[in-house]
């Protein structure tokens, strides 16, 4: 078990690693430009994923910063009880020890995740994508040095430089403790990783997110919002694919038509169900399977609903439990939307992509579960925390 670090060590250390990140913010931009061109894949999802840039450092050290300036997550009293027979019993938040992440293509994980993951007090171990490589070296040689600074052990930060049948040996038979696995990407790795893994493993990275056009919304937002959950960044698991409208919409058709027309000026490729597909000439799905399908692409399917309820159950039927928007000006509406959609984070009148640790105030994330158990959508500080129970007693038996 790792030995809890004094909270001021912790944030001493984050804020090192911000410092570590501005100096060195050229050096990052030239080596990850190396893994840039190593890429050989026509992934432009994963392309994306994978550059850092300006923007992208400004964010890691940001959110190393947030995190340095948060309350320390660790002991927090959550239940507090006093047993007739004097005992004091106190239940609060702990560590769990030791955390592997397995993330692909995106080396901003390996700041934003072990920063995390240090802050609450854990271990992490980082397995990130072969593709990514020569940046996740570089930032982990930046976390050594803001952990040597502060005369902390490297080990508290640890890079998994294996391959895929490395890595399956180590998830069966681990060669140290690990209390908790988070797979962060496409379903395969996630598939991977659960046949696998010999220890809890939270689900994170499938998107799917659906919005639905209610009979009374404002048709100008609803076209805005479907064009920035589709294309202001496809490559995130918060982008938007399925469009479901209400065909109580007063000329719904023309609606449509509209849609449609602006997600052409911007290149997406456009599927819809039978009644879309008559009335706006795009081409219609070949299977209802495809409702199934995170896209991570310029790509969408548009279909039609005749209720609420009809949308309720689509939307339960076929998203990846993420996120799930309802545009409409009645509140009442919006409220059963959001109580029956079984989704992480559900909307009104706002877009998917704010799916986010660090746009929900949580100063980044681990990742964004969708699973129900223990945590559900972004996974913050407070969150990768277990707990523990501490009794005070003076020779009480039973």
């Amino acid at each position: 078990m790792n030995t809890l670090l004094p909270i001021e060590k912790r944030n001493s250390v984050l804020s090192r690693m911000a410092e570590l990140l501005e100096q060195e913010r050229a050096n990052l931009k030239t080596i990850n430009q190396q893994d840039l061109n190593n890429y050989s894949g026509d992934d432009l999802a994963m392309e994306k994923r994978l550059l850092v840039d300006d923007a992208k450092i400004d964010g890691m050290i940001l959110s190393m910063q947030q995190l340095a300036s948060q309350e320390d997550p660790i002991g927090v009293e959550r239940f507090n009880f006093d047993h007739e027979n004097g005992m004091k019993i106190i239940n609060k938040t702990a560590a769990f020890g030791t955390i592997m992440i397995i993330y692909e293509s995106r080396p901003d994980v390996t700041v934003e995740a072990g920063g995390i993951a240090f802050k609450s007090g854990n271990k992490i171990l980082l397995k990130g994508g072969k593709e990514s490589l020569l940046s996740n070296l570089k930032i982990v040689e930046l976390w050594h040095q803001a952990l040597t600074a502060n005369n902390v052990a490297t080990e508290w930060v640890e890079y998994l430089n294996y391959n895929r049948e490395e890595t399956q040996a180590f998830l069966e038979k681990p060669t140290q403790k690990v209390d908790l696995i988070v797979p962060r990407g496409g379903e395969k790795l996630i598939a991977f990783v659960k046949k696998h893994a010999t220890c809890p493993v939270i689900i994170s990275g499938r998107g799917n997110n659906f919005v639905y056009i209610n009979k009374e919304a404002d048709l100008k937002k609803a076209l805005d919002i479907i064009i920035n959950g589709k294309t202001s960044n496809i490559s995130v698991c918060n982008a938007l694919d399925k469009v479901l409208i209400d065909t109580n919409i007063e000329n719904w058709e023309a609606f449509a038509t509209s849609i449609v027309q602006e997600l052409q000026q911007r290149n997406v490729t456009i599927l819809g169900d039978e009644s879309i597909s008559r009335v706006t000439n795009i081409p219609q799905i070949e299977s209802d399977l495809i409702w199934y399908e995170e896209f991570l692409d310029y790509k969408i399917v548009i279909g039609i609903t005749n209720s609420d309820q009809e949308a309720i159950d689509k939307i339960n039927k076929y998203c990846g439990g993420h996120s799930a928007t309802i545009i409409t000006k009645n509140d009442a509406i919006a409220q059963e939307f959001m109580e029956n959609v079984d989704t992480a984070a559900v909307y009104q009148n706002a877009s998917t992509r704010f799916t986010d640790g660090g746009q929900f105030g949580l100063g980044g994330e681990l990742a964004i579960s969708t699973d129900k158990l223990h945590q559900r959508g972004p996974i913050g500080l407070q969150h990768l925390v277990t707990n523990k129970w501490y009794i005070y007693g003076n020779g009480q038996i039973r």
